[in-house]
């Protein structure tokens, strides 16, 4: 079963239903978004400037998916950094009806395996609110690793907040 595909340009109408429908059970978890956020055009005009930087190799943008295969939310390895960094910060939602049943973990086991395995990745790094624990468990069943606070680090919910900073390193191969 698939979890997760590369974003197309087709999905903006899906997805802008999506960010509709969880306007407000995903509000907290946010940063503050105008109403022009939840429009087609604006999903659009988002999906192809992440499919630009997917092209530079910046950036792999992927919905994630149910077991029906019904767009159910985002992930993003974003900010991939190569040289000797060999890094990315991943971020993701899944939909309120979806929520709790595995997908966020399912979606986060895949990225890691694509990070690592596909694109030659070191390290992938994921932040979440303080509060967040569900969050926190998704990464801490995918084998992220917690590494520190950082003190007003998103302006999520229109304020400044504090995020716990994990990261997953990949196994270094045998000498």
């Amino acid at each position: 079963m698939r979890t997760t595909r590369l974003v197309t340009l087709g999905d903006a109408d899906e997805i802008a239903a999506m960010v509709r429908a969880n306007r407000e059970f995903l509000a907290p978890w946010e940063p503050a978004r105008d109403d022009d956020w939840f429009t087609t055009e604006r999903q659009r005009d988002g999906i192809r400037a992440l499919l630009l930087e997917h092209d530079r190799g910046t950036c792999l943008p992927h919905v994630i998916l149910d077991e029906d295969g019904r767009l159910v939310g985002r992930i993003t390895l974003s900010g991939i950094v190569r040289g000797p960094f060999q890094s990315g910060n991943l971020g993701y939602f899944v939909s309120a009806d979806a929520n709790g049943r595995g997908r966020a973990t399912a979606a986060v086991g895949r990225m890691v395996h694509l990070a690592f395995d596909e694109l030659g990745l070191h390290r992938i790094q994921a932040g979440t609110l303080l509060h967040n624990v569900r969050s926190q468990g998704v990464l801490r069943r995918n084998g992220f690793v917690p590494f520190g606070v950082a003190p007003a680090y998103l302006r999520i919910a229109g304020e400044w907040q504090d995020h716990v900073l994990f990261q997953r390193v990949a196994e270094s191969p045998s000498e």
